[in-house]
């Protein structure tokens, strides 16, 4: 890294998109309401090739409690009920030779209760990622005050960003998580 912002921006960058992930891999947690989240990134084997399940059908939700998966190939729909049954998502798909339809059942409280450890230990990881940015960009910077190529007063202050960032981030990953929990448990 040659400058400050090049340093700052890498871990603005960096921490976004922790955070991003985040909310995608709350996406395909269960919460009892149908989503197209929960099965699109389901890998289905297509001619020997692990492939997503949203590039190899249409995933619509009709009903609040329905998942209707629509492959464009319909010679793959016993693999794709294959896939999301294997996916250990919770749920029994079923085909009726052109379809696939994915009933969502209600969440009983043991399923809950596991379902948010999940989204706890998804949140720490999120967190750590955001920490292990922290400590990169707070070394970088140490190392261009220590080259000569920032003041002393720079690194103090870069120092102080890096942080309010950290706690920004961490912020939302607590917010993603409080979101998650809410929904788990209204359901």
């Amino acid at each position: 890294m040659d400058s400050l912002d090049d340093v700052l921006l890498s871990m603005e960058e960096g921490m976004s998109k922790s955070a991003d992930h985040l909310q995608h891999e709350f996406a395909s947690l269960r919460t009892g309401k149908a989503s197209p989240a929960l099965v699109e990134n389901v890998n289905v084997p297509y001619y020997g090739t692990a492939t997503r399940l949203r590039e190899l059908a249409g995933i619509t939700t009709p009903e609040a409690r329905l998942i209707v998966i629509k492959p464009f190939d319909p010679s793959i729909v016993a693999e794709i009920q294959k896939a999301i049954g294997g996916a250990n998502l919770g749920v029994s798909p079923i085909n009726d030779g052109k379809i696939i339809r994915v009933p969502i059942p209600e969440l009983s409280e043991e399923r809950r209760g596991e379902i948010t450890k999940i989204a706890k230990r998804m949140a720490e990881e999120s967190r750590v990622a955001v920490r292990n940015i922290r400590r990169d960009t707070n070394d970088a910077v140490k190392s261009l005050q220590k080259d000569g190529k920032i003041s002393e007063d720079d690194r103090d202050q870069a120092l102080k960003d890096i942080q309010k960032s950290t706690d920004e981030y961490v912020g939302k990953i607590e917010e993603s998580l409080a979101a998650k929990e809410k929904a788990l448990m209204e359901v």
